[in-house]
């Protein structure tokens, strides 16, 4: 393309360039983004929508049986409307498997955040040295794959090669089964807390750093100490990022199913049904009942939904109280 002397621009060709209007420039400007979220919403309608959708329509189906059930149209899928949302509700399994699940998440997610939290702030203290080793040395244990860790830790709770029960067997100590009965709630919680701390540790952190210095000085100048600048400064400003973790935590517990299911091997104490998401894969690859398990799925899935927007919601409102005073 050219350009003559009075602006006309012409093409390769030599025929006349026509430049767009700026209406079609602004059209293409707004345009622009979506083009971008393309990629994004397509990869999130294939393996997260499509899969939902399938799961919530095999909920609603059931095989009936025709007399001995061989032959080619013996077995039909047919329409079963909430028959399968009825028979999760009524299992005792899978009521027994949340309150499991629910013992063990009072166990994790207070003690994981609380860590998280002093972690954080001692970090972000003015004191502390090697700040960077100690980040990366609470961060490590997140960047363990979960089924890892659990069998980490799984055969460290072995009595037959555990090195802490044998360090305790030479003190002539007794040495506690935590792959039996109550124990198993705190082995469990354990690997859990080891594995999340680090990551949730890292959200507060960033937190902390983004407080700007002058507030901490003004704290100062007021005559506050290192602990109260910590109680009465830096934790109701990271409140946001408390609440973030706490969403993420609970989001996390309710889907619990690698450290139960990489430890049951290891114990006659963890059943195939010990949490809500291990029946779900149970009930659809061991015994063959995907209808029933995609109703159990979707009881989880919209439980887990209501719990995270009823707690999202009853901080909204608190917080919209505290403004209005």
């Amino acid at each position: 393309m050219k350009s003559t002397a009075r602006g006309q621009s012409y093409g390769v060709k030599g025929a006349p360039y026509a430049h767009p209007s700026p209406t079609t420039t602004l059209k293409r400007a707004r345009s622009a983004p979506y083009f971008f979220l393309v990629p994004a919403t397509g990869l999130f309608a294939l393996f997260f929508a499509l899969p939902i959708g399938y799961a919530l329509w095999l909920s609603f189906r059931k095989v009936k049986v025709s007399g001995l059930g061989l032959g080619s149209g013996a077995r039909k899928e047919v329409w079963a409307g909430l028959e399968n949302y009825t028979d999760a509700l009524s299992d005792s399994e899978l009521l027994h498997g949340a309150l499991r699940v629910l013992g063990y998440g009072c166990i994790v997610v207070p003690v994981m955040l609380g860590l998280a939290l002093l972690f954080a702030l001692m970090l972000d203290s003015e004191k502390v040295r090697l700040a960077p080793v100690t980040r990366l040395a609470i961060f490590l244990p997140y960047a363990v794959p979960g089924v890892v860790a659990a069998l980490l830790w799984g055969f460290l709770y072995l009595p037959d090669v555990s090195p802490f029960h044998y360090v305790l067997d030479r003190l002539g100590m007794p040495q506690p089964d935590l792959l039996d009965g109550g124990p198993l709630y705190l082995a469990l919680s354990n690997i859990a807390v080891w594995g999340g701390t680090g990551f949730n540790m890292i959200v507060i952190y960033t937190s902390l750093q983004a407080i700007p210095a002058e507030v901490y000085e003004a704290a100062k100048l007021d005559g506050a100490t290192p602990t109260q600048i910590a109680l009465r400064i830096k934790i109701p400003m990271v409140a946001p990022s408390l609440v973030l973790t706490f969403f993420f935590s609970i989001i996390a517990t309710l889907q619990v199913y690698n450290e139960p299911t990489t430890l049951k091997p290891l114990t006659n104490s963890v059943s195939t049904t010990w949490s809500p998401l291990m029946k779900v894969y149970r009930d659809a690859f061991g015994e063959g009942d995907i209808y029933g398990a995609a109703a159990q799925a979707v009881i989880i899935a919209f439980a887990t939904l209501l719990l995270s927007f009823g707690f999202l919601r009853a901080v909204n409102r608190r917080q919209k109280q505290e403004d209005a005073r």
